[in-house]
């Protein structure tokens, strides 16, 4: 995959660089207990460990809470994060914080805790209408005014790559729909990835967060490229999410060859410590890959799934409201946007395919599509995932809908290798109602 210098010329204005934000990061088991040096490396005091009900009570945060307390850090506990986080469940984080009275954050948990305790931060730092930082047009888009407090991020799942990140996912309850906050400044201090803690996580919980860092990766290497990025900005005003380049490329290509490989390993076989550690480490370069990159068109579709789904309902996840996994809703959508956007750059989407794992020996571009589409499907059959939107409740009379949840995520869909419309959205969703 060479870089996107020939780009350059066949766009006006277009930009000649890209910009790379990462955490400094520390991969190993064990590696948790690393929190209370690491703390007090970055010179915190106290600090306001973020996690959820379910994990509070358990041998992850006592571990790092005591690592705290031998470094003589105290740590104050927020439990109260909502799994798939909500604008509600976001600025009551955020009063927390803005009371806590810290000099820093440590998180614990998957994505949602890692999202909330980054908006969290924000807010706390730089207080602001809620809407202020959220993504336009949805939000206002306004930048983050000034640095975060230091962050420390702990994933406790392989998947959603939120430790290498600036971005914040949540849903707005007045559209029934995700959107998001991005800033560089988000991207957390430190990361501490480590295998150990995927152990006991549930076989879906494990498919859906590795069909995210699958995604991820597929739409870092399939974005537009770089230089044809829609937004003119540049310099220290060059936005996260920058399109295709040759880093993401790098670092994708990694994370789908171990995805390919692993993936339903994690999945069938609980004990599978080598398959659970790979994943995990697939997990963190996806998140470098698509935080430099960004994501475009199967995560743009999934926010309104998330949003309009009726009476779902996952085991291994909290009980009592419908929920779809984040990375179940993105894989849903993901081989009807490859059959619609392979045409683009063929070539793009048979390297992603062949790093899945997928035979592209006799593949020509025309094929691309359906190649990939088909490792995408037979990787989602492997792992018990639903077979289209239809079996979450979806049908025809929900197309307009979905369409119009989808509509507004301008910062993703824009950065799709192609040009979208709501016709185009629409007849996505309707190749998503069922696979096989």
């Amino acid at each position: 995959m060479r870089c996107c210098h020939a780009d350059f010329a066949l766009t006006e204005g277009s930009d000649r660089g890209f910009t790379l934000g990462m955490p400094t990061f520390t991969f190993g088991r064990g590696v948790l207990a690393e929190a209370g040096d690491q703390a007090r490396e970055l010179g915190l005091a106290r600090v306001a460990l973020f996690t959820d009900r379910t994990l509070a009570p358990g041998p992850l945060v006592a571990k790092v809470r005591e690592s705290l307390t031998a470094a003589g850090v105290e740590s104050i506990v927020f439990d109260e994060v909502e799994i798939e986080p909500t604008d509600e469940s976001l600025q009551r984080a955020a009063r927390f914080a803005a009371e806590a009275r810290v000099d820093g954050y440590v998180s614990v948990g998957g994505g949602s805790v890692m999202d909330t305790c980054k908006a969290a931060n924000l807010y706390a730092s730089h207080p602001a209408p809620f809407m202020a930082y959220v993504n336009a047009p949805i939000g206002e888009g306004r930048r983050a005014p000034g640095p975060v407090k230091p962050h420390i991020a702990c994933p406790t799942t392989a998947g959603t790559g939120s430790e290498t990140t600036g971005i914040a996912i949540f849903t707005l309850r007045s559209m029934n729909a995700k959107t998001g906050i991005i800033s560089r400044r988000l991207i957390p201090t430190i990361a501490l990835v480590d295998p150990d803690v995927t152990a006991s996580l549930p076989p879906m919980a494990i498919a859906s967060t590795g069909f995210d860092c699958m995604s991820h990766s597929l739409e870092a290497m399939t974005a537009r490229a770089f230089p044809r990025r829609l937004n003119s900005a540049q310099g220290v005003a060059r936005p996260v999410s920058q399109g295709a380049n040759p880093f993401s490329d790098l670092l994708g290509t990694q994370a789908l060859k171990l995805v390919g490989e692993f993936l339903v390993r994690a999945v069938t076989d609980p004990s599978d410590e080598e398959a659970r550690s790979e994943m995990m480490y697939a997990a963190m370069l996806s998140g470098i890959a698509f935080n430099a990159s960004g994501c475009h068109l199967p995560h743009g579709l999934s926010y309104s799934v998330s949003g309009l789904a009726r009476d779902w309902h996952v085991a291994g996840y909290p009980a009592g409201k419908t929920l779809v996994p984040h990375g179940m809703s993105v894989v849903l959508n993901n081989p009807s946007v490859w059959r619609h956007t392979a045409h683009a750059h063929p070539g793009r989407h048979l390297h992603c395919a062949a790093s899945l794992g997928a035979d592209t020996r006799d593949a020509r571009d025309d094929d691309a599509g359906d190649v990939l589409a088909s490792r995408v499907i037979a990787l989602m059959k492997s792992t018990g995932m639903p077979n289209g939107l239809s079996t979450l409740g979806f049908g025809e009379g929900d197309l307009e809908a979905l369409a119009t949840g989808a509509e507004p995520q301008y910062r993703v869909i824009k950065n799709a290798p192609i040009d979208v419309g709501r016709d185009e959205l629409k007849s996505m969703f309707r190749a998503a109602l069922r696979y096989w």
